[in-house]
C-alpha cells in the first residue's frame, strides 16, 4: 500500500494519467483527513476550484489541493512529534496517567478526524493548516467556552456521529466536532442543554 508521499508524487507527476492523479489525491485522504474523508475532500475541492465529482480537473488545481493538504499534514506531524516528546518526558518524571487531551489525542493519531465534520458539506472555510494551528493552540491552553476554530459560541451536543467519539459538542457555525478537552465543563453542559432545548 502506497504511503502519503508516494501518492503525493503521483498527484504531481505530469506523466501520470489525470484520472490516476485525481485518484491518488483521494487516496492521500486515507492517510490524512482532518475533517474526515468526505468533508476534507469537499473542502479541498471547493478551495482549489474543482467539483468533488469532476473526473478530469485541471492538474494545477489538483496540485493546489495537494499543497494545502501537505501544509496541514506538516503542521499536524510537528504537533504529534511535540506531543510524543512531552509524554516521554512526563513518563520519565513519573506522570504515568494520561490526561483528557491525551485520551482525545489517542483517537486522532495520524490526523484522521482531528476536526471531524459529520456533514461533509459543512466545514471551516479557512486553509486546513490554519484550522489545525487554531485547534492545537486551544489544546495547549486552558479550556474555553467556544469553538477554537471559528470562535463560534453556539455548540450543540450531537449523538450518532460517524466518528469516535460518536457524540459530542458540534459547532453550529463551522461544523466541527469540538474536542472536549478544549471546553470548560460549563460549555459542555450548555451544549447538552442546547440539545434538550432544540428537541423540546
Amino acid at each position: 500500500m502506497a504511503g502519503f508521499r508516494s501518492l503525493a508524487r503521483q498527484v504531481r507527476d505530469p506523466g501520470c494519467d489525470l484520472a490516476l492523479r485525481r485518484y491518488s489525491l483521494r487516496k492521500c485522504l486515507e492517510k490524512f483527513a482532518p475533517y474526515g474523508h468526505r468533508a476534507t475532500w469537499d473542502h479541498l475541492c471547493s478551495r482549489a476550484g474543482f467539483g468533488p465529482e469532476d473526473r478530469s480537473p485541471d492538474p494545477v488545481r489538483l496540485v493546489a489541493a495537494l499543497e494545502e493538504l501537505e501544509e496541514a499534514r506538516s503542521v499536524w506531524l510537528a504537533y504529534e512529534t511535540d506531543f510524543t516528546e512531552r509524554r516521554r518526558k512526563e513518563k520519565h518524571d513519573g506522570l504515568r496517567r494520561p490526561g483528557s487531551v491525551d485520551d482525545w489525542h489517542r483517537l486522532t493519531w495520524g490526523g484522521f478526524g482531528v476536526a471531524w465534520c459529520d456533514d461533509p458539506r459543512i466545514h471551516p472555510g479557512e486553509a486546513l493548516a490554519e484550522v489545525l494551528r487554531r485547534l492545537i493552540a486551544a489544546l495547549e491552553r486552558e479550556p474555553g467556552s467556544g469553538c477554537p476554530v471559528c470562535e463560534g459560541d453556539r455548540l450543540i451536543w450531537r449523538y450518532g456521529l460517524d466518528h469516535e467519539p460518536s457524540s459530542g459538542p458540534v459547532c453550529t457555525e463551522c461544523g466541527i466536532l469540538v474536542p472536549r478537552p478544549v471546553l470548560t465543563a460549563r460549555a459542555l453542559e450548555y451544549a447538552r442543554r442546547e440539545r434538550l432545548l432544540m428537541s423540546a
